[in-house]
């Protein structure tokens, strides 16, 4: 089709845009051989059928917006069908009657596929383009209170315009130039599309003109992608590599909420924590390419839903720019001359951080702004001795005590005060070692959930025994809170006494300490069979071991799932399953399972003061809460119990909060005349 000049010229042009393109990727990979640590090159084998399943189905772009997910949807699947497209149309251009894939059966199918693909990208496309540009919704804005690079709020709407219409005329001229040549030969029953288009150019446009306006549509169309492949490495566009890049290399130890351990023994460790762009991971720095500035992570934070100045967007947004305008310099092994305090994310946005893994969850191409933060707060803590001085107390208590609360560990069992409570030292092996954790032996509202707890225990016969006064805090707050060494001295104290114990099972009212011990404490030495009390009781009551006569209640309920038993561990059945058993009947919040909303205690929260904002996260929750008109809430977590009481009262205690293990020992022993009943 192409004239020996216009190949002459091609040749030389993508001669130009490939040494142009292969410099700025060459810089990418520089930047990205900066980070920290390793990627997981040696696990692509196992992922790679999984990811490329993810990648083609889009899935992870349809857990929000349903509507805009089928939008770019439309857009994904032809564009990587064009993969195939170019690369046909540039062998046809350059080798004369040549016809990609023939015109058989597979030459058939592979133009209807090209024909539908096209006309739903330009859909797609223009949907996107007008909602961005017109429609312009609050979700995809970012607050004035929320720092953003003083080139992104501009340079965002540029680069969305840019891509935008580089997919349209590239994909518009290509389904442009089939109809020009359906025009000039005959219609093709394989493109129904193109060849209703083909009407309007016939006896309108001469066969000479078509000639030419087919050459056109044909440079238009590959000519385009010379041009902006340049500009990709850049742009929001390189999503498209780098969203199944995040989902192969991440590290094998990564999942929401898991840190990895650090050396305070290798004396040639001079930084911990993430001070500079370069001090995060590769993994942190790939996020930064692969985010598609689509804002759903900042519409799943809670601390940016309730007005903090947190957005965990804006965080990527901002590591984004800064590496475009700092590249060569990064690339060139040179020391950022700015902190991340300086220019990705604000001091007051690092400590509003509650680390419910909303943002991880939520992101459609594997980025975890949460990790970087935890990061921030590690430097913070270990290298500057920078933190809220609201920590300073549940630290001394956890470093004399064993417990944020300070309380001594002689009155780590007097929550069991009139019940039969077995320690180790009574009962050296038990079946299940209970974990009862530090809220639920100190504070006086969890305390009810722990006696509840173990009346049905007893009921039930279960052999089981707690560490009592052996017993401190998994360190869950502070590593979340920065305080890594004050973790560390905790987690390796913990196993070491589990490891002593050797138990079977354990389990724990609280989400936190089954999270740490199940997933943390392995890095340490101690891998264990950790259970939260939902999925026991679930167990007890399926297996018929908890059974009696029902109480009738005139309770109507709503379920909390907790951040780290939810999302972060995946267990949302077990509890609602319990409690149906037992006859109540559950309102779901329209935020749920999964997709639950925090309590705002996550991330060390739960010992400061909670950053600036609109309102108290705990008081978004208990609205949504009340909302679905019910009088209970029924909760997984010690901390969501104390949070979310304290919004209720505030609220003017319209809903009562309550544990699952209370609403069954009520529904359960309250009938049976259980002789602790007075106890509680």
């Amino acid at each position: 089709m192409l004239t020996w000049q216009e190949k002459v010229l091609f040749l030389l042009a993508t001669l130009v845009s490939a040494i142009l393109t292969w410099r700025g990727v060459w810089q990418l990979s520089r930047i990205i051989a900066r980070g920290d640590g390793d990627l997981g090159w040696k696990l692509i084998p196992k992922r790679l059928a999984t990811v490329l399943l993810k990648t083609l189905s889009f899935k992870p772009v349809f857990q929000s917006r349903p509507v805009t997910s089928t939008f770019h949807g439309l857009v994904g699947w032809g564009f990587a069908f064009y993969l195939l497209v170019n690369v046909g149309d540039l062998l046809q251009g350059f080798i004369p009657g040549f016809v990609f894939l023939g015109h058989g059966l597979l030459g058939n199918i592979y133009r209807l596929v090209a024909d539908v693909l096209s006309v739903a990208v330009l859909l797609g496309m223009l949907s996107l383009m007008v909602r961005r540009f017109l429609v312009r919704p609050a979700s995809l804005k970012t607050s004035e209170r929320t720092r953003l690079h003083p080139k992104a709020r501009r340079g965002i709407t540029r680069d969305s315009a840019i891509v935008g219409l580089f997919v349209l005329l590239h994909v518009g001229s290509r389904f442009l130039g089939e109809s020009f040549h359906l025009a000039a030969t005959s219609m093709d029953a394989w493109q129904p599309f193109a060849s209703i288009t083909s009407l309007a150019w016939t006896g309108l446009i001469s066969p000479a003109s078509l000639e030419i306006a087919l050459h056109i549509a044909w440079w238009m169309a590959l000519g385009l992608i010379l041009a902006f492949l340049p500009y990709f490495p850049i742009s929001k566009h390189i999503h498209l590599f780098f969203a199944p890049l995040n989902y192969l290399l991440r590290p094998e130890w990564r999942s929401i909420g898991e840190l990895g351990r650090l050396d305070f023994e290798d004396e040639s460790v001079e930084q911990f924590g993430a001070e500079r762009i370069e001090h995060l991971s590769k993994s942190a720095l790939m996020d930064a390419y692969a985010c598609i500035m689509c804002n759903r992570c900042q519409d799943a934070c809670p601390a940016y839903t309730t007005g903090k100045a947190l957005s965990p967007a804006a965080l990527e947004i901002n590591k984004r720019y800064h590496l475009n305008e700092q590249g060569a310099e990064l690339a060139a092994g040179a020391i950022s001359d700015l902190t991340l305090l300086d220019f990705a994310i604000p001091d007051e946005a690092v400590w509003a951080c509650t680390a419910c893994g909303a943002c991880v969850d939520i992101c459609p191409v594997g980025n975890e702004p949460m990790r970087d933060i935890l990061e921030i707060r590690r430097h913070l803590v270990l290298m500057q001795n920078a933190f809220p001085e609201q920590f300073q107390a549940a630290y001394r208590g956890m470093e004399r005590s064993g417990n944020p609360w300070n309380i001594g560990p002689e009155q780590r069992l007097e929550w069991a005060e009139g019940l039969q409570v077995p320690t180790v030292a009574e009962q050296p092996q038990p079946e299940v070692l209970w974990w009862v954790g530090c809220a639920p032996a100190t504070d006086p509202r969890a305390q009810k959930t722990a006696r509840a707890f173990a009346r049905i225990l007893n009921a039930v016969g279960i052999d089981y025994a707690v560490l009592g006064r052996e017993e401190q805090c998994t360190g869950d707050s502070a590593r979340r809170s920065g305080n890594e060494y004050l973790f560390h001295e905790l987690a390796t104290s913990n196993v070491e006494r589990l490891n002593r114990v050797a138990p079977k099972r354990i389990v724990s009212t609280c989400p936190h300490c089954v999270h740490t011990i199940k997933n943390e404490y392995p890095a340490y030495g101690g891998t264990y069979e950790v259970v939260h009390h939902s999925q026991l009781l679930q167990e007890l009551l399926r297996s018929g071991r908890l059974q009696g006569e029902l109480d009738p209640s005139e309770e109507s309920v709503t379920l909390h799932d907790p951040c780290y038993l939810g999302r972060i561990n995946g267990v949302v059945d077990a509890p609602r399953t319990a409690l149906l058993s037992v006859g109540i009947e559950l309102t779901e919040m329209p935020r749920n399972r999964t997709k639950s909303f925090c309590c705002g205690a996550g991330g060390a929260q739960m010992w400061k003061e909670e950053e600036h904002g609109e309102k108290r996260i705990s008081v978004e929750r208990i609205q949504e809460a009340q909302d679905t008109n019910v009088n209970t809430l029924a909760v997984g977590c010690p901390f969501c119990m104390i949070m979310l009481s304290d919004a209720a009262t505030s609220e003017g205690e319209r809903i009562e909060v309550r544990d699952i293990a209370e609403l069954i020992a009520d529904r359960y022993l309250a009938a049976a005349n259980d002789p602790q009943e007075s106890q509680v």
